[in-house]
């Protein structure tokens, strides 16, 4: 009698019937796509593109920027010195992680690439003017980086260019890459 109590508590117990919600991100029965994987995919476009068009305003001088000779001159301004370096950098890691982010390519690098020159930001130009955007302060420059952050830790989506590689699914390790290689580079490039 114990053996048949102990045998029936033990037994596996069957499967719930598979429905939508409930089958597994790797289940052949899965929908090609899901809203979430398009809510993932409208948020890297929009801010991934943003940057890679604000990116190119200090790079080409399209869509009314200035261009790199004349963002050069406000980097030195800012002391950064030499400042087309700067600018130069500052530029591709503007447009080169956002378009990153909008393809969801390199994910976590991009990432760290939007991440390292928000940091930059804020440090020498909107910090001292406070939090809000209105008065000149850090909001915008924070939200751009936690974005990215969010988007490395999340991974990009099924709807991305990483799809095939092992950091898609985001984590830990993706949020890690991305937040130390914007921290460490936004700091050498502080230092200097």
């Amino acid at each position: 009698m114990v053996t048949k109590r102990l045998t029936h508590l033990l037994a596996p117990t069957p499967a719930p019937p598979r429905t939508p919600s409930s089958t597994s991100t790797r289940g052949p029965t899965r929908a090609l796509s899901c809203a979430s994987d398009w809510g993932l995919l409208l948020i890297r476009l929009t801010f991934g593109l943003l940057m890679a068009g604000h990116g190119s305003q200090k790079l080409f001088g399209i869509l009314g920027g200035r261009g790199l000779t004349r963002t050069a001159d406000g980097f030195a301004a800012l002391g950064y010195h030499p400042g087309k370096l700067f600018a130069l950098i500052g530029g591709l890691s503007e447009f080169l992680g956002g378009l990153g982010l909008a393809l969801g390519l390199l994910t976590p690098l991009a990432a760290a690439a939007l991440i390292g020159v928000m940091i930059n930001a804020m440090v020498t130009v909107t910090a001292a003017h406070g939090l809000w955007d209105t008065d000149g302060g850090v909001e915008y420059s924070v939200c751009i980086a936690v974005v990215a952050l969010a988007v490395a830790a999340i991974g990009p989506g099924r709807l991305s260019v990483d799809r095939f590689f092992p950091w898609r699914a985001g984590g830990w390790p993706g949020a890690a890459v991305a937040a130390g290689l914007g921290g460490i580079t936004a700091a050498i490039a502080l230092s200097l």
